[in-house]
């Protein structure tokens, strides 16, 4: 295989994975974007080897999450103003195709981290609470608590919008 057939398809199957933790991390699409950009440009710098496909998926979540907050913890970050909380009504703010898919996002993006992370993580890249554990580098127990506790305050944030339309 070619490096640009490679680098093709790594991105390819990954780049959903990225993005989504990207854009759950740091809250709007402008950084997403940049962190998206840096997680792929570090992996293709590395000439690492890894075990196997689950291996390098770790790798790729713990780079973006890296990523992530050295974007979040910049000086630069701290000393500015994000335009979406200028502007909340702003067509910068991500936009998913059907009015459900925005709800979640907007109620997941409310929760705090540690809590959108595992969320993200068990529903939509399937890990178990075991393997998040690993990558978070916190005990497996913790994960189940942060799920717990993560759908609970999901399940009152989405009430709420259904109870006040």
């Amino acid at each position: 295989m070619t490096l640009c057939t490679d680098v093709h398809s790594t991105v390819k199957k990954y780049q959903s994975l990225v993005y989504g933790l990207a854009l759950n991390r740091v809250g709007n699409k402008f950084d997403a974007d940049d962190v998206f950009q840096d997680v792929f440009l570090i992996y293709f710098s590395k000439d690492k080897s890894y075990r196997d496909e689950e291996h390098r998926k770790a790798w790729l979540i713990k780079t973006t999450l890296n990523c992530c907050k050295r974007v979040l913890h910049s000086s630069y970050k701290r000393k500015t103003t994000a335009l979406s909380s200028i502007a909340e009504s702003s067509q910068l703010s991500y936009s998913f195709s059907s009015r459900e898919e925005n709800e979640v996002f907007t109620a997941l993006k409310q929760l705090p981290e540690k809590y959108r992370l595992v969320l993200q993580l068990f529903y939509f890249e399937e890990y178990s609470t075991d393997e998040i554990a690993r990558i978070l580098s916190v005990s497996s127990a913790n994960v189940r608590m942060r799920l717990m506790r993560g759908r609970e305050k999901m399940r009152k944030l989405l009430k709420e919008d259904y109870f006040h339309e």
